[in-house]
């Protein structure tokens, strides 16, 4: 069975840091894309950021390039995003999400059948 578990997440006053960390278990984790996506109650699921199979295949989304950093540790079947100079306009539900197709752009349009799997989600709340 495939799970992918968000943790990390939590409430951060305006330029604060957050670490996400999603533990991958039932896949093959390096042969994987993986990403990060961010969710608002009445708004559609958009991207954070994603990493293909090689370290040389990552995206952002515009709002969070030099904020935000995607990494993964394939020992650990872990995948990270540290956020930094967080705010308001960051806050959301954070998913991680798997796929094997490994299309970037058709990962990047946040949809969720873009992705394999699924993981149940971690919030993250940025005061002002």
């Amino acid at each position: 069975q495939v799970q992918l578990a968000e943790s990390g997440g939590g409430s951060v006053h305006a330029g604060g840091s957050l670490k996400l960390s999603c533990v991958v278990s039932g896949l093959a984790f390096a042969e994987y894309c993986l990403g990060w996506f961010r969710q608002v109650p009445g708004m559609e699921r958009e991207l954070g950021a994603i990493a293909g199979i090689d370290s040389d295949s990552i995206t952002y989304a515009d709002s969070v390039k030099g904020r935000f950093t995607i990494s993964k540790d394939n020992s650990r079947n872990t995948l990270f995003l540290e956020m930094n100079d967080l705010t308001p306009a960051d806050s959301g539900m954070y998913y991680c999400a798997a796929d094997r197709r490994c299309s970037m752009q058709q990962m990047a349009s946040g949809d969720y059948y873009a992705m394999d799997y699924w993981g149940k989600g971690t919030g993250v709340i940025v005061a002002s």
